[in-house]
């Protein structure tokens, strides 16, 4: 399902775009394999921009199809620095050259933002009290803890991020039937079930599941919740595309090419 902004058709210079963007997230604070920012250079004057989880030909096609001059993403085309274009780093390079298209990207910056971050708005969406960092990613916590007005259960849990992710969670149903201490991590974050457990979380809730947590859930009576990795990592997307459309009023749109991973 698209999102589609009433903003009038502002323009603003790229250049002055992009340097709100790295102060809002703080984008050069953090150490990430991500290059963050912008990754490849388009039109110098935007009035509109496309927002994407993932940078893909298929989403550019479409942010082209609806005349935007900026994509910003979650996760970009640059890992640990360009090492060649060749391949499909150059299938992306020259799609985006030849149809003068930005793509701004913000990876960590984008996860770990205390309000429009991917896991402020999971947070949010439960409407989790108490906030505490939690999920320590190299030095950064890049999550939050919390808890529940009241005791909830694992099918509530799921209903409110079926409905407000359009998403399909798989559960691992081993912990307390009465829920009131979540912690969430967007995305690839299996990895931090270990310290859920440490901290005496009651349901720990990630995007995306790995095998060998069965068992370790199970043994540790938690209970887990994979809401996918694709759908736990729009909602910080979404939000910068409404930051951006009050601060400039310019147009944006969100462009859901969903995996079902």
């Amino acid at each position: 399902m698209e999102k589609k902004s009433t903003a009038k058709n502002a323009e603003i210079c790229r250049d002055e775009l992009v340097s709100f963007i790295d102060e809002l997230l703080n984008t050069n604070r953090y150490k990430d394999y991500s290059c963050n920012g912008l990754q490849v250079q388009g039109a110098q004057m935007i009035n509109k921009i496309g927002l994407l989880v993932d940078a893909s030909l298929q989403g550019y096609r479409l942010a082209l199809e609806k005349k935007c001059q900026l994509i910003a993403v979650h996760h970009g085309i640059i890992w640990d620095g360009i090492r060649s274009v060749s391949g499909s780093s150059y299938n992306h390079v020259k799609f985006l050259l030849d149809n003068d298209l930005n793509l701004y990207a913000s990876h960590l910056p984008l996860d770990l933002h205390p309000e429009i971050g991917n896991n402020a708005q999971l947070a949010s969406m439960l409407n989790l009290t108490g906030l505490r960092p939690f999920g320590n990613y190299k030095g950064i916590d890049i999550g939050y803890e919390g808890i529940v007005d009241k005791p909830t259960d694992l099918d509530t849990i799921a209903k409110i991020l079926t409905e407000k992710l359009d998403a399909k969670c798989t559960i691992l149903p081993f912990g307390e039937k009465n829920i009131s201490r979540i912690a969430v991590v967007s995305g690839g974050a299996a990895d931090l079930l270990t310290e859920a457990i440490k901290k005496g979380i009651d349901c720990y809730i990630t995007g995306e599941p790995v095998h060998y947590n069965y068992h370790e859930a199970l043994e540790n009576h938690i209970n887990v919740v994979y809401a996918g990795h694709y759908h736990t990592e729009k909602p910080g997307i979404q939000a910068l595309g409404t930051v951006l459309q009050k601060r400039f009023g310019i147009q944006t749109e969100f462009i859901d090419v969903p995996t079902p991973i």
